[in-house]
Formats: C-alpha cells, structure tokens, sequence
C-alpha cells in the first residue's frame, strides 16, 4: 500500500485490531514509519497508531467546504 501519500488527509480504514475485532474508523493521517501509521482517530477521539498490514481497506474521505 502507497499510503504516504496521504499524510496530512483524513482516510476512512477498515481494520482488524489485535483481538480480531474489525472496526471502521475515520483517521487524520500524521505519519507513516515501520509499518505504521500514526494518527489522529476521529472515531475514538485520540492519538493511535496502526499497524499498515491490518488495514482490510481504505479511501479517502472527501471534505467540502460549505
């Protein structure tokens, strides 16, 4: 996965966390290193930091100024 792309952008993830639970999650991407991301999670509301191969899915999330 190419994600550096999206440093600086808000992603939409689907993913797996250590316990097998998969979760869909809208994150501030802040950096990429070591096969993690690191994050802002505007679904939790806090830093996080997620491993890249546990990400089933992602998009980016498309913000309109209104």
């Amino acid at each position: 996965m190419k994600l550096e792309k999206y440093i600086g952008h808000t992603l939409q993830i689907v993913y797996v966390d250590r316990r097998g639970q998969i979760t869909q999650r809208n994150i501030e991407v802040k950096s990429l290193a070591d096969g993690q991301i690191r994050a802002y999670c505007l679904t939790s509301k806090g830093p996080r930091v997620f491993a890249i191969e546990n990400i089933l899915a992602f998009e980016l999330v498309h913000r309109y100024a209104g």
